[in-house]
């Protein structure tokens, strides 16, 4: 209660009547001051515009790298420089291919007045940052090259990705434009390093080329075809068989058969037969084996298997006289 008593004598003691009678005046003043500014002669106004350089070929390139904005400075009636500085910037286009059909290489003085003006219809006494821009164009020798993914491709877990060689790309090549010193050290065009996660369909993407410095891709993007489908496990039963044994010796495995699991598109799950999966061992590469094991692999399987599982992985084996 004594605190909303203060607070009270605070509201009520606080001189709002003089604040507000200042705060008009203040009004008053900042509109005749913004009146006089409106109505004022020769002030100053700083832009900072845009470039875009137009009708330049795939195969030229700017002999000087021109440059991304310009900076104009220019005196104007106060109302103009006003509203230019909170209106939205045009950007300046050039015409490169106009210019070379007229002779000119460099871009200044009238003719880069005469750009801005588009732009800036009234003011004086312009100043441009850069003053001259050289339009001085080289042809580049080209380069076909393949595009190569790099990056990663994850799924959910009903998905996998078919295979790394179903992965295509639109187009499936890009022109690469450059000196011929840079291009003889290229023989792919690889994309910008690109990570596509939990894809649940076939899925068709954008992606960029990897930049090079001194070296133009066209195009600069590409599309990537993705082949998801949906996989399901199988597991079957695989002999383990060897190879290259002497006459007068027999092997035993323990176990003789293993588990192998596997992943499998749907449509293909039915046409797998277990005589399609091998474990082939070769008694040189174990029968010194101290420890009477055999680690397994799959010597042969079907192309269309994905992250076959072997249980066990090794198994013991024995030697016996015929």
């Amino acid at each position: 209660m004594k605190i909303k008593w203060q607070l009270e004598a605070f509201f009520s003691t606080f001189p709002w009547k003089n604040l507000l009678l200042f705060s008009v005046f203040l009004l008053i003043a900042f509109s005749f001051w913004l009146m006089a500014f409106f109505r004022k002669d020769n002030v100053e106004g700083q832009y900072i515009i845009p470039i875009k350089f137009i009708n330049v070929a795939d195969n030229e390139v700017f002999n000087i790298s021109p440059p991304e904005t310009i900076e104009i400075r220019l005196q104007d009636v106060g109302s103009n420089i006003f509203f230019n500085s909170f209106s939205r910037r045009d950007t300046l286009v050039i015409d490169v291919a106009s210019y070379r059909e007229r002779g000119i290489t460099t871009l200044q003085g009238v003719e880069m007045q005469a750009h801005v003006r588009q732009i800036f219809s009234s003011g004086h006494s312009l100043i441009l940052n850069p003053a001259s821009i050289s339009l001085e164009l080289s042809k580049l020798q080209s380069k076909v090259l393949m595009v190569v993914f790099d990056g990663e491709i994850t799924t959910n877990r009903a998905n996998l990705l078919v295979n790394d060689n179903g992965m295509i790309f639109v187009p499936e090549s890009v022109t690469a434009f450059g000196s011929q010193q840079t291009l003889d050290k290229l023989d792919t065009a690889v994309t910008e390093l690109t990570v596509f996660r939990n894809l649940r369909t076939t899925s068709q993407l954008p992606i960029r080329i990897k930049e090079i410095e001194g070296v133009r891709f066209v195009p600069d993007q590409v599309e990537i075809h993705i082949p998801i489908e949906e996989f399901t496990e199988r597991a079957v039963e695989v002999p383990v068989t060897v190879i290259n044994v002497p006459e007068n010796l027999g092997v035993k495995f323990f176990p003789s058969r293993v588990t192998v699991s596997f992943s499998v598109t749907l449509e293909e799950y039915r046409r797998i037969s277990p005589e399609e999966l091998e474990i082939v061992l070769d008694y040189n590469d174990f029968y010194r084996n101290g420890n009477g094991r055999v680690a397994l692999t799959l010597t042969t399987q079907p192309a269309s298997i994905v992250n076959p599982r072997l249980s066990p992985s090794s198994v013991e084996f024995l030697f016996e006289n015929k």
